[in-house]
Parts: C-alpha cells; sequence; structure tokens
C-alpha cells in the first residue's frame, strides 16, 4: 500500500508499505478520506516522532475484520478517532477524558495518510462509529474536528443573546461561527488578516468582519452598539490576536485558547483589569472525547453544519506535500482531504 512519510512540512514521501496484519478484536480500515489539520503542520511538535505517518481525520470502510469482532462487518462505513480514553482514570470519571493518559499514548498504525490502517482493539471498542447514511466521505472525514469545537463550545457556554468574537478564520475559525449560529448567538463577529477568509466568515454566518490588522475591540464597539463580546475564541496562536483578544472579552466574559501557539510561547496578561475587575475568565479546549463525537455525528446527520461546502481541495495521496502547502499559505484554501485511492498521477481531482 502507499503512505505518505512525514520528515518535515517540505519533506513528505510518498512510499509503499506492507499493509497491516491485524489480531484478535482488530479492523482493517480502508482510508477513503483523510482531512489534513493545522496541527500536522506544526514541525515543532512532530519534531520527536518523524518520520512518521500522520493523518488523524479519517473516514474508511471495513476490509477486514479480526477474530471476536462482532459489532462491524467487512463493507462497514466508518469513522474512527485516533486518540481514544480509558474510561477508568480519575480524569475520565470527571469528564475530562482528553486529558486521560490513555487517550495522549493511542494512535492509528500506520496514520491516516495511507490506503489502509489497523485500528487496535481499544480504539475498535471505543473509538470507532458507524456512519449515518446521510454523511459523505468529506463530511465524514470533519467528524473529529467538528467534536473538538463542538465540545470547545459547550464548554464555555456559548448560548443566547451572547456576543461572540472569533479571532481566525480558517476551517477551525469557520466551525466555531457555523456552531455559535446553532448554539443560538445573538451576534457573531468574525477577524482574520486575510481578506479572503473573512468573506468565508461572512458567507458562512458571520454578522460583521473585521481585519486582522485593525483595533479589534475597537471595531467590535463600533460595529455592536459598544458592546465587547461575552466569548472570545482564539482559533490562532498568534501572539498580536491574543492579545487583541484579551482585549476584547466584555465583563464576566470568556476567552478561549482554542489553537496552540508557538513552541515556548508566553503572553502578558493583565491579571487586575481582567480578572480581579472584570471577573473574566481565560480557559482552553484540547480535542474530544467519546461523547462529543457521538453528537458531533447527530449534529452532522441532522444538517445542522455546512460541511462540504468548506471543502476547497480534494487530492490524491500522490499530492499531500501539495496538500501541506495549500494549508501552510492559508490563502485560498479552506478545508484540503486527501483521498488515498484516487492514484491521479499528480492531477487534482477536483479544485472547487
Amino acid at each position: 500500500m502507499r503512505v505518505a512519510v512525514y520528515y518535515n512540512n517540505r519533506d513528505i514521501r510518498v512510499v509503499e508499505q506492507e499493509i497491516p496484519r491485524i489480531g484478535a478484536g482488530e479492523l482493517l480500515l480502508k482510508v477513503i478520506a483523510s482531512g489534513i489539520c493545522g496541527s500536522d503542520l506544526m514541525e515543532w511538535y512532530q519534531a520527536h516522532k518523524t518520520p512518521c505517518v500522520l493523518g488523524h481525520e479519517v473516514a474508511g470502510e471495513v476490509a477486514q475484520v479480526g477474530a471476536g469482532v462482532t459489532r462491524f462487518k467487512v463493507g462497514d462505513r466508518l469513522v474512527a478517532t485516533h486518540h481514544v480514553p480509558c474510561n477508568q482514570c480519575r480524569y475520565c470519571l470527571t469528564n475530562r477524558h482528553t486529558v486521560c493518559e490513555t487517550l495522549r499514548t493511542t494512535h492509528f498504525d500506520p496514520g491516516g495518510y495511507a490506503e489502509y490502517l489497523r485500528l487496535t482493539p481499544l480504539h475498535v471498542d471505543r473509538g470507532v462509529y458507524t456512519l449515518p447514511p446521510e454523511l459523505g466521505w468529506e463530511e465524514a472525514s470533519m467528524t473529529e474536528p467538528v467534536a473538538s469545537a463542538l465540545r470547545a463550545q459547550r464548554k464555555v457556554r456559548v448560548g443566547a443573546g451572547q456576543l461572540v468574537l472569533v479571532i481566525g478564520s480558517g476551517l477551525s475559525g469557520i466551525l466555531h461561527i457555523q456552531l455559535a449560529r446553532a448554539f443560538g448567538a445573538e451576534q457573531i463577529v468574525a477577524a482574520d488578516i486575510n481578506p479572503s477568509r473573512l468573506k468565508a466568515a461572512q458567507r458562512f454566518g458571520a454578522d460583521h468582519v473585521i481585519k486582522g490588522d485593525e483595533d479589534i475591540p475597537q471595531r467590535l464597539k463600533e460595529l455592536c452598539q459598544g458592546r465587547l463580546a461575552d466569548v472570545v475564541i482564539l482559533t490562532t496562536g498568534v501572539t498580536p490576536a491574543i492579545l487583541q483578544g484579551l482585549k476584547s472579552v466584555d465583563r464576566g466574559g470568556t476567552v478561549l485558547l482554542y489553537a496552540p501557539a508557538a513552541q515556548g510561547a508566553t503572553i502578558p496578561v493583565p491579571v487586575n483589569d481582567l480578572f480581579f475587575r472584570h471577573d473574566a475568565t481565560l480557559t482552553t479546549s484540547y480535542a474530544a472525547s467519546p461523547v462529543d463525537l457521538i453528537k458531533a455525528l447527530e449534529w452532522m446527520q441532522a444538517g445542522k453544519l455546512r460541511l462540504k461546502e468548506m471543502v476547497t481541495h480534494r487530492l490524491d495521496l500522490s499530492e499531500i506535500g501539495r496538500g501541506f502547502q495549500l494549508v501552510g499559505e492559508a490563502k485560498e484554501s479552506l478545508k484540503v482531504i486527501i483521498f488515498p485511492h484516487l492514484k491521479t498521477n499528480n492531477k487534482t481531482i477536483t479544485d472547487s
């Protein structure tokens, strides 16, 4: 089978490897669609494990079933999550599954940028979900990012009557805009330095947009009758954006750091102004739990999110280098999905 071996963002080699052999309790998944996540491009984060096969936003069909597996059969359409919690530790038992030690050590074999991958018994037990017939492969491959965003918004309690500011209008930002609308936010404002992404933010539900190089809190007041944001969601980890976000939160509001920053990055926080006087909350959200994944599939099945419209590039595995370039440049691309079985001889399948 073909796999894409990652060395760095400019060196990804498509090579031949043996198809993984499965054992008892395991599944072999034929990968149909595998989304490129921005976290895959964080070289500092990947450096300790390279060379490796990345890819964790996958959907596919069962190619082989290991002994003892009764819930699934060959041909079943599935979505799988690479990180799986133990459901037994003190973190899991207090609904903090995403910091479970087991979750942080579970991975696909070899990874989602491959024609096939092996799902371990732990994955099969609690990390694999049957796809509703209403969902196509593209939407299905976005289950994990949807679930992660859904968990974050439930954590910060986005709801009716709120003014929500989303700083960063890439894939995660657009998902947060759509979810905030579905949760009943009164006004949604998006900010980004990329004009094409601001257009996308408006297309997907933002009431107002702000250029990232402007004074965001001042523009927010001008656009929203003097109000600052009840919830600020930062889908970029760039320090100037974070600082603008901290200045944009209203009294009693919440700032959510949703994206990682550069390695070793620190930010100055106005403790007295932000917390003591304004009683604001600064929080984070990482990954998704099984409950979030189930809820995400329910929302997707119900058609609450415009996912297929977010896909801008559909590429064969041989084009993965171009896919990483598109995501890294963050210009016209929004969601780039790899289809490992297309074998198109380096030609683009669809650019929409």
